[in-house]
């Protein structure tokens, strides 16, 4: 399990808002600045961005390299994905892949996925098996 990710993004401002309105849906807000002096020699400054009293996704300004990442984002539903992809359409996104089935994964792979304002590939992914089933 993954405990932080950093991109690194052209536009700090205009990510942030990119980020708060297409992670909202999932339940994942920015919660925290962290400002990089506090830090060792050389850390960059991070917005931090995160749920359930965790910080996971952190954005830093610097040259973005859209090859570089992919990040899958949990939902607890397929109607969480299907409002991530509205959220980042509405926000500025691009299309990579329209709220489905991903057949070729598995069957119960239900995701959406969209390139953010700097090019980096993001999915919402809801995976029926890895949630506890009422």
């Amino acid at each position: 399990m993954l405990d932080h990710v950093f991109i690194t993004v052209r536009d700090i401002d205009r990510s942030i808002a990119f980020y708060e309105a297409a992670l909202n849906p999932l339940g994942i807000e920015h919660v925290i600045d962290y400002d990089g002096k506090d830090g060792p020699p050389g850390h960059p400054d991070l917005k931090g961005f995160g749920r359930d009293g965790r910080v996971f996704f952190w954005l830093r300004q610097g040259e973005a390299d859209a090859k570089a990442a992919h990040v899958g984002f949990v939902a607890k539903s397929q109607a969480e994905v299907d409002a991530f992809y509205n959220a980042a359409m509405a926000a500025g996104a691009t299309d990579n892949g329209k709220p489905g089935a991903r057949l070729y994964y598995d069957p119960r792979y239900y995701a959406a996925n969209v390139f953010d304002p700097d090019g980096y590939s993001l999915e919402a992914a809801y995976k029926s098996w890895q949630h506890p089933q009422a």
